[in-house]
């Protein structure tokens, strides 16, 4: 509790708004950013149908809109509290509690997702900090998805068994039938898990997806880690990051994301989806991987090598010795070395240098110097025979591929690391 205290004293920007006591044995809240949301009951009736787990839950959703939101927008979002409002008076949920925050005009140079899941997150962990335990899980949903009916009982169930996990991603796989996007994000989902399992084989052991509406985090760990930023997109790629040596996969449930067009942020499933109809959907080429996965072949060498000798990454392709270059690698190399006593300790602490966000920024530098990007399903094929998973004829499709990776990330990944 001293530790939300600290924390809301250094990074609390607004005030909260939900008067009511928590129960005293909530354990789980689920935030819910809501901004021009026609379809948020949706949402809200697969939550209520849930099984309830062992604790008390609770509901929020941050209705909000930007000061230069436009009027629809802002009439939207009346509408949304007022639907709210009266679905709240029309049900029977024992065990689960909903409530709605507003804030309708947020600065603009902060206003969206990011900033919402902050205003929320913030908002629950004061709640769990004045239950009777005193802490529980943040969880992350979209206001236009559906779970699973035990996706609670999951939830609630896998920071119980795994204390030493601090957050976690939960398994999503996109609706394929029933809408005019399902070539689209086939190929859009088939993209993000090849990508994770691309990292996976070239030697990075922290890679997960790293999706908004499916993951949680305990509320003591979102506190001590600085909390949740207010970036307009990616803002789950960033928060994940800093709990990746402490980050496992919730894969006995699923969330069901929507798979709709939208213009609402610069990246993302719904801007995949507009693109989807003026170009073909390409991913990073399978042979970037190799090459990194001979830097990361010499991990355990490069503990006891020379930081200035470059014998050692003589052999690596140019455009990846022009990227260490790039990122000071021997400085780096020296620094790691000087912090570490034992191999043990160099592994970690040079995997911590090379985190996701230097991977992503390794795979676009290859990109920009001879690999363009290759088409989903041939890049996705390829990685499965490097992984040496044979296809069927049956398999080798977009949606055959797709159901292969989600199958791996189901089986590869779960429970405790």
């Amino acid at each position: 509790m001293r530790e939300t205290s600290r924390y809301l004293e250094k990074h609390q920007l607004f005030a909260f708004q939900i008067e009511v006591e928590p129960a005293s044995g909530l354990g789980v809240v689920v935030v819910i950013p809501c901004f021009s949301e026609p379809d948020l009951l949706t949402t809200l009736d697969s939550l209520a149908a849930c099984d309830r787990p062992g604790c008390e839950v609770e509901v929020l959703v941050v209705v909000n809109g930007s000061e230069q939101s436009s009027q629809e927008t802002h009439d939207l979002n009346r509408a949304t509290l007022a639907r709210f409002e009266q679905w709240v008076a029309g049900v029977d949920t024992p065990g689960v509690r909903f409530f709605a925050v507003d804030h309708p005009r947020l600065p603009a140079r902060h206003a969206g997702v990011g900033l919402a899941r902050k205003i929320g997150m913030d908002e629950a962990v004061n709640r769990l900090a004045r239950s009777a335990s005193g802490e529980g899980v943040v969880a992350c949903l979209d206001a236009d998805c559906r779970v699973e009916p035990n996706y609670l009982v999951e939830i609630e169930q896998y920071f119980r068994i795994h204390p030493g996990i601090q957050a976690a991603s939960i398994h999503y796989e996109h609706p394929l039938e029933g809408h005019d996007n399902s070539a689209a994000i086939a190929l859009y989902e088939l993209h993000l898990r090849y990508y994770v399992w691309a990292q996976r084989y070239a030697g990075l052991p922290y890679a997960h997806q790293t999706v908004g509406s499916s993951m949680a985090v305990r509320s003591e760990a979102y506190c001590r880690q600085g909390g949740m930023n207010r970036r307009k997109a990616g803002e789950d790629f960033y928060f994940l990051q800093k709990f990746s040596e402490s980050l496992g996969s919730i894969t006995q449930t699923c969330v069901v994301p929507s798979p709709r067009e939208s213009s609402r942020v610069p990246f993302g499933t719904g801007k995949a989806m507009a693109d989807a109809r003026c170009r073909d959907q390409l991913t990073y080429d399978p042979r970037i991987f190799d090459q990194l996965r001979q830097l990361l072949d010499l991990t355990d060498q490069l503990a006891r090598a020379t930081p200035g000798d470059s014998s050692l990454t003589a052999g690596l392709t140019d455009w990846l010795k022009g990227f260490l270059e790039q990122q000071a690698f021997p400085e780096a190399l020296a620094e790691i070395q000087d912090n570490t006593t034992d191999l043990a300790s160099f592994r970690k602490r040079f995997l911590r240098w090379f985190n996701a966000f230097r991977a992503l920024k390794c795979v676009h530098f290859a990109v920009d110097n001879g690999y363009p990007r290759v088409p989903v399903p041939e890049a996705a094929a390829a990685m499965l025979a490097r992984l040496e998973i044979e296809l069927t004829p049956e398999q080798d499709s977009a949606r055959g591929l797709l159901a292969i990776y989600r199958q791996l990330d189901r089986d590869g990944v779960a429970g405790a690391r």
